[in-house]
């Protein structure tokens, strides 16, 4: 179908659907990783060795996402992997060992990048159609997304559904939506400025990708050892495992939903800055006061520190002049998903050696990095 005779605010709710088709598909795989840890009988070195198959998966995929997108176009990258990515959900639940699971988690963090990088360059393209900024509202569906697969996984938990089923009523839901969207999807990306083959990122998005990185290994630590952290250091009870992950999604996906207008009014820099230091005192919160009620608080500040510094990220990414949308959000990516996917293996392998708040106050002070990177880095308004 024809962009022309498209409106920009269709393109935008076929583009919002596939944030969506993401951020429900990793939070349901996220939401049931205690579940599966004990089914498997993992203890917490060798959750943390099986959970390296999905950024290995990932970071196979990153040389080659941003070329294909280039070559291929965003919208084709998108359809395929939209539909690949909750197939590959149905596997992970059917897994009954340690192998078959890593191998899915392999393509699951292949697939899920290919997603990303596309979905994102469809972002940006919608962003030249509005001709103002709103990344922030779409990683705001992911969000939501994310808060409603928790949501989910929180009821299938307290009702006792295998992780199978689970992941079989997700898949069926988000493939209809994606069948569904698809045509409306922005059919030709916009590559008239920058290179669309490989080339080494610029200085920029160089300091972009490591702004990224900080927060990413807080953001990832949040999906795959909330869970773990309310089970094993709050001691919360069965049914209330997630809550901690609930609340950092519901957080993020409001801070993300008001974050382009928090822009508007205080500066891309200052927004960085401040989320930085949100996120630091959020983790710490939970590290020195692990109750019910106060870690959920801090999990909720370290939701509304995070929310904003990727979208601001990707949006300076795609306005990159060096590289093609895809291509430069491929290269920052690169550098900013090392820190969503390695950061929660290692917070395994420091748990096992000490105590899981130790890993977490790790984390704080990396999340505090996004502070200090943002004050040396210059933002395109």
């Amino acid at each position: 179908m024809n962009d022309a005779i498209i409106s920009p605010k269709t393109h935008r709710i076929a583009i919002a659907s596939f944030f969506f088709i993401a951020g429900i598909c990793f939070a349901s795989w996220a939401s049931r990783i205690p579940n599966i840890k004990q089914q498997l009988g993992l203890s917490e070195a060798a959750l943390g060795g099986l959970l390296l198959a999905l950024p290995v998966g990932s970071m196979t995929s990153l040389p080659i996402s941003g070329w294909l997108v280039s070559r291929f176009g965003s919208k084709r990258i998108m359809q395929i992997s939209s539909l690949v990515y909750p197939i590959l959900l149905i596997g992970i639940g059917y897994s009954n060992s340690i192998f078959h699971l890593a191998s899915l988690l392999f393509l699951f963090g292949l697939f899920g990048n290919m997603m990303n990088i596309s979905v994102n360059t469809q972002a940006v393209g919608v962003e030249h159609l509005y001709k103002r900024t709103i990344m922030a509202s779409f990683h705001g569906v992911w969000s939501l997304a994310g808060f409603t697969g928790a949501a989910i996984g929180t009821l299938m938990i307290g009702l006792g559904i295998s992780p199978l089923i689970h992941f079989v009523i997700i898949a069926l839901l988000t493939i209809s939506i994606s069948l569904i969207a698809q045509s409306k999807a922005i059919a030709k990306d916009d590559n008239k400025t920058g290179s669309t083959s490989f080339a080494k990122p610029d200085m920029v998005l160089l300091k972009l990708g490591l702004i990224a990185f900080c927060c990413m290994a807080a953001e990832g630590t949040m999906f795959d050892w909330s869970g773990v952290y309310f089970q094993k250091i709050v001691h919360a009870p069965n049914s209330l495992i997630t809550i901690g992950y609930a609340a950092f999604m519901c957080s993020m996906a409001t801070g993300r939903f008001v974050g382009d207008k928090l822009v508007a009014n205080f500066g891309k820099k200052r927004m960085l800055q401040a989320s930085g230091i949100v996120i630091a005192i959020g983790l710490l919160i939970a590290v020195v006061f692990p109750t019910l009620l106060i870690a959920t608080i801090g999990f909720l500040l370290v939701g509304f520190g995070v929310s904003s510094v990727v979208p601001l990220v990707y949006s300076q990414a795609g306005k990159s002049t060096k590289l093609s949308p895809g291509m430069a959000l491929a290269a920052v990516s690169s550098i900013g998903f090392l820190g969503f996917l390695v950061g929660p293996p290692i917070i395994g392998f420091v748990a096992e050696s000490f105590v899981l708040q130790w890993s977490f106050t790790m984390i704080a002070f990396l999340g505090l990095g996004t502070s200090l990177l943002a004050r040396f880095t210059k933002f395109i308004d």
